[in-house]
């Protein structure tokens, strides 16, 4: 099947109610029909469902869609995206363990490794997303793991995973992509070489920010691994976020197509605009990287960075004017949100690192929605005008 009909007909098995519509499994456990089958439950000598810490239906059918459209052999859900980072690293590494990364990431995945690993002894190295002759040097024996986000956050700089896989299949370590900007309809890593993609689920997966959830995807045997660990640390996705992220699959073809398409020409009438001082979107010719998103992605997602002309006031000034854009830190909603990153989702930096990361006082991201595309350039011009 392809993507947009695996999305809407993957689905837990009916009940004896033959309901059309999954049902909501909201139960912490399972009643066994007998010891015999209790025992050899416990001993995964039988496949079925335990606890909810461990497995519930609405988790198997968002991981069972998921894994098709990221062409994965399997998954495990978290209560978040950053319980899914984490969970991949206590997971997959050691003490004594070094992790390279791609100096473009997350805030708080910037913390987990220069703060939070450090505590068991598991160092990292950043290299800046485009010195592919430094990632090589950097793997030292110990290097476990290359993390990497592409399209990045919010520099929306783009690695080619394709080149850094060859690197990692070299010296034998994981290559780890994060892939919440694309979704599994712009881009797969895994068909690129990644052995695992983590998505932060509340972002476009939900798509109307409503809820949290995290997905780990990858071979089998690397996800139970992961498994193995997620079941006793307890980062568990509950039933009724997975019942809705399931449900947001249906429509996630038809939504990043529109985000998509909405943000590609936002992009192209910031360029043109006196206030702006840059734009860099996947899909833009000017894009240092365009031929590399080209190649791995089928369009250029929904977000879109800029910096105004004027630094800090000048970019405070572009929020406060806003009228239909939100002014939260989320992104990947059906509504369209501007946000500052250097106030808010990478705040924790100092003003050093998050020049290092090319996020400069007046930097802009702007997650474009999938409202008229017409109202949304309206707010936008208006407010670089004020």
């Amino acid at each position: 099947m392809n993507q947009e009909t695996q999305a809407i007909r993957i689905q837990a098995e009916r009940s004896q109610y033959k309901e059309h519509s999954v049902p909501l499994y909201m139960t912490s456990s399972y009643a066994f029909d007998d010891a015999d089958e209790m025992s050899a439950l416990f001993a995964e000598e039988k496949e079925g469902n335990i606890y909810s810490r461990y497995s519930n239906p609405n988790i198997k059918e968002l991981l069972d869609k998921m894994c098709a459209l990221e062409k994965a052999e399997a998954g495990w859900a978290t209560a978040s995206g950053m319980a899914a980072v984490f969970t991949t690293f206590g997971s997959l590494l050691s003490a004594g363990d070094h992790i390279v990364s791609c100096r473009s990431v997350f805030g708080s995945t910037h913390r987990l490794l220069t703060e939070i690993l450090p505590k068991w002894n598991i160092t990292s190295t950043y290299i800046d997303f485009d010195q592919y002759e430094l990632f090589e040097s950097a793997i030292q024996d110990n290097t476990k793991m290359l993390y990497i986000e592409t399209p990045s956050n919010p520099g929306l700089d783009i690695i080619d995973i394709e080149r850094l896989s060859v690197i990692c299949k070299k010296k034998n370590i994981l290559l780890v992509v994060d892939n919440c900007f694309s979704t599994p309809i712009i881009q797969q890593p895994i068909l690129f070489g990644a052995d695992i993609v983590i998505h932060s689920a509340t972002k476009y997966i939900d798509g109307q920010g409503r809820t949290l959830g995290g997905i780990i995807l990858g071979t089998k045997t690397l996800i139970d691994k992961v498994e193995a660990f997620a079941r006793h640390t307890g980062p568990a996705l509950s039933p009724f976020n997975a019942w809705i992220l399931s449900k947001s699959l249906e429509t996630l073809p038809l939504r990043m197509e529109r985000h998509s398409s909405n943000a590609l020409v936002i992009a192209q009438k910031l360029e043109g605009n006196k206030q702006v001082k840059w734009v860099k979107y996947p899909h833009l010719e000017s894009h240092p990287q365009y031929e590399i998103a080209k190649k791995q992605m089928k369009w250029g997602g929904g977000i879109v960075s800029f910096e105004i002309n004027g630094g800090l006031d000048a970019g405070r000034a572009f929020l406060d004017n806003l009228q239909l854009f939100s002014l939260t830190a989320n992104l990947g909603d059906t509504r369209s949100i501007a946000t500052h990153p250097a106030s808010t989702t990478h705040s924790k930096l100092t003003p050093e690192q998050r020049a290092e990361v090319g996020i400069s006082d007046g930097l802009i991201r702007l997650s474009i929605g999938l409202e008229t595309l017409e109202d949304i350039w309206v707010d936008v011009e208006q407010a670089l005008e004020g």
